[in-house]
């Protein structure tokens, strides 16, 4: 595919998405990720996305008797074929169905997670979060930590031993603009395609926003100057327009935001193999929206999603959004928790 049919718009020049809107679903069959959970709650994360070819089903496709006849090509080659001949057809037919492949990557371990771990999810919430770090860690805005970098690092492995078995490297990067996610895109890509990585730095893509700072984003300037070849998508403002200290977003509201950013990467890339660097949230957000399963991802890991968009006439229907909420009210002493001890500083959240 060319650079220029990469860019092109899949809505037609003129269609807006008052006229139509996407309609989105999750292709079954051609991930192990995607099909229904042995487990009672429809949550696992026992597919490891390193040992397991990224989960990819050992099967056969329409074209292999035309594309493979000597059955000499491998797996990702012919699924590869396949997901190019599925949109060939529906181009040839004038259909209004794109099909894309997702490489949804949650960023390595932060600083975050770390404290979370420590503190225990109550205190966190309630009053850990709110603040810039403690007296050995800063988790404003989160940068990775070493086992963070280290698990962006196995990633790189597995994609370099996929790229071997024949697969193509996404042809469309796209990064949350909060560090941790920057960071590890950088690490998990960087040296495969090329010197110039330059992923796409989408401001829909980041966590559930408000009251913990460490989801609240650097400024821009800040950003490009620490990854100068990120491409920064246009309207991305200086300073962070969306993170109030006072109210987090609801999980409604954020499947609202990361449905607005998949619109945007359907109706402007015809790239049809793309990968999202993102957060647990926002992932959950995005399988929420296309239909998938839930499926509870490690930091570090990669969940592939085969999604089916068919552009359908008429409004967006509409969706019940839930208002944000408040801190809430901590449950014991915050100062008290992470195993017993009493933390004897933190940094305060600034003016």
């Amino acid at each position: 595919m060319s650079k220029e049919d990469r860019n092109s718009t899949s809505i037609s020049a003129g269609e807006s998405h008052s006229q139509s809107h996407f309609r989105y679903s999750t292709v079954l069959g051609y991930f192990q990720q995607s099909a229904p959970s042995q487990d009672a709650n429809g949550k696992d994360s026992t597919i490891d996305h390193v040992q397991s070819n990224f989960g990819l089903i050992d099967r056969s496709y329409d074209t292999d008797a035309e594309f493979d006849p000597t059955r000499s090509k491998s797996q990702w080659e012919r699924f590869q074929h396949w997901v190019r001949t599925l949109n060939a057809r529906q181009s040839q037919s004038d259909s209004r169905i794109i099909y894309k492949v997702l490489f949804l990557g949650r960023h390595g371990q932060g600083e975050h997670n770390v404290a979370e771990a420590y503190y225990g999810t109550d205190a966190w919430d309630c009053y850990w979060s709110l603040r810039e770090g403690n007296e050995s860690s800063t988790w404003a805005d989160a940068r990775l930590t070493e086992t963070g970098r280290a698990q962006a690092r196995a990633t790189h492995e597995a994609w370099r031993t996929e790229i071997d078995r024949g697969m193509l490297l996404p042809e469309s990067f796209y990064v949350s603009p909060l560090n941790r996610c920057l960071e590890t895109a950088w690490i998990t890509f960087h040296g495969l395609v090329g010197d110039a990585f330059s992923p796409v730095v989408m401001e829909n893509l980041r966590e559930t926003i408000g009251i913990h700072t460490c989801d609240r984003r650097s400024n821009r300037s800040a950003i490009q100057s620490e990854y100068p070849s990120y491409r920064i998508e246009d309207g991305f403002a200086e300073d962070d327009p969306l993170w109030d200290p006072e109210l987090r977003e609801s999980d409604s509201a954020r499947d609202v935001r990361l449905k607005s950013a998949l619109d945007a990467i359907f109706s402007h890339d015809a790239a049809e193999f793309v990968s999202v660097t993102a957060h647990s949230g926002a992932i959950t957000s995005i399988l929420s929206v296309v239909g998938h399963r839930p499926f509870r991802l490690a930091t570090g890991a990669v969940l592939p999603v085969f999604v089916r968009a068919e552009v359908v006439p008429g409004p967006e229907p509409p969706r019940n959004i839930d208002p944000p909420t408040r801190v809430p009210e901590c449950k014991g002493d915050p100062l008290k928790a992470g195993d017993g001890k009493i933390m004897a500083r933190v940094t305060e959240i600034p003016n």
